[in-house]
């Protein structure tokens, strides 16, 4: 099978600092993964709900909440990650049986996992975060926010849909022909690489595929999660991602964007945001500058974008 075809099936897929007695932190060691992010400020592991999940804490600020696709781990992000812990104190996470955090007994469920990134940050000491998911880690994050919001200060839903059928119809085959049975010629991949390079377990490797297969397998539709985020949501996909544009724009509308013109004053403005970014597909947006650029000044809370009235005003 050539690589870029395994490629994309399975690529479908406010403190200041943690109060020390949160948590006991880890030693932290080096991996060949962590480029010019370096090493974390902290690191360790926290059962929540049965899965022994991997964080690290990096930088300083206002805390966001940063999760990783389908089949990568907090260092899949590249340079963006030294970008936002420049910006940010970010709580990386390796989700359930990616990286350094174990599969455990558990099916691999996008709302359970959402359930635990809440209490994962409330036992970290955290009131409230930011969070920004990619992809799988995008479906997690909506799960999050749908079910806990007010842990969730702003959010960031980049290249996830909100329903199955979101993805165009060609990736449906594609994703449910994951499964530990591809884990050998998976081996030059991308995916596998980094996992072997910080999992602790490289043998369950074919059963992270055989639970993410059975994940994608399965049909879903969000929508009732989607009417529950009350804060201000941001979604940002590429304008070649595997996600349907008639979907993005439905994803939109049911935050409530995308329904009638502004007005020229922006007073009928929604207050969740669409970004489209130019030339990215889904396997490159992660680790796009344009991914924090457009990003950050939206969980920050920032506009330059002034009315027409209001620059004639300011002349």
């Amino acid at each position: 099978m050539p690589k870029m075809t395994i490629i994309t099936l399975v690529t479908a897929a406010l403190a200041a600092f943690v109060p020390a007695a949160a948590v006991q932190a880890e030693e932290i060691k080096e991996n060949p993964l962590q480029g010019e992010a370096g090493m974390p400020d902290k690191a360790g592991h926290l059962e929540v709900n049965g899965i022994n999940y991997y964080y690290e804490i990096r930088g300083e600020g206002e805390p966001l909440l940063l999760l990783h696709g389908g089949l990568g781990q907090i260092e899949m992000f590249g340079a963006n990650l030294k970008t936002l812990q420049d910006k940010r104190q970010v709580i990386g996470v390796d989700l359930q049986g990616h990286g350094r955090t174990p599969l455990g007994n558990r099916p691999i469920d996008i709302p359970a996992i959402g359930a635990d990134m809440a209490e994962l940050v409330e036992k970290l000491g955290y009131d409230k975060v930011d969070v920004l998911g990619y992809s799988f880690g995008g479906g997690v994050a909506l799960q999050m926010a749908a079910q806990a919001p007010d842990k969730v200060r702003r959010l960031v839903i980049a290249s996830a849909p909100f329903a199955r059928n979101g993805f165009f119809p060609e990736m449906l085959p594609q994703q449910a022909a994951v499964s530990g049975a591809m884990a050998e010629m998976m081996k030059e991949t991308p995916m596998y690489k980094s996992y072997a390079a910080v999992a602790p377990d490289v043998s369950e490797f074919p059963k992270l595929l055989d639970a993410m297969g059975a994940a994608m397998r399965g049909d879903y539709d969000a929508s009732d999660a989607v009417a529950k985020l009350s804060m201000p949501v941001m979604l940002i996909f590429g304008d070649s991602d595997m996600i349907r544009p008639e979907h993005i724009v439905e994803f939109y509308q049911k935050l409530g964007g995308g329904l009638r013109d502004a007005g020229w004053m922006r007073e009928n403005m929604a207050k969740n945001r669409l970004a489209i970014l130019p030339g990215l597909t889904h396997y490159e947006t992660f680790a796009a500058p344009a991914l924090v650029s457009t990003a950050l000044p939206f969980l920050n809370g920032e506009t330059s974008t002034q009315s027409w009235a209001g620059q004639v005003d300011n002349n």
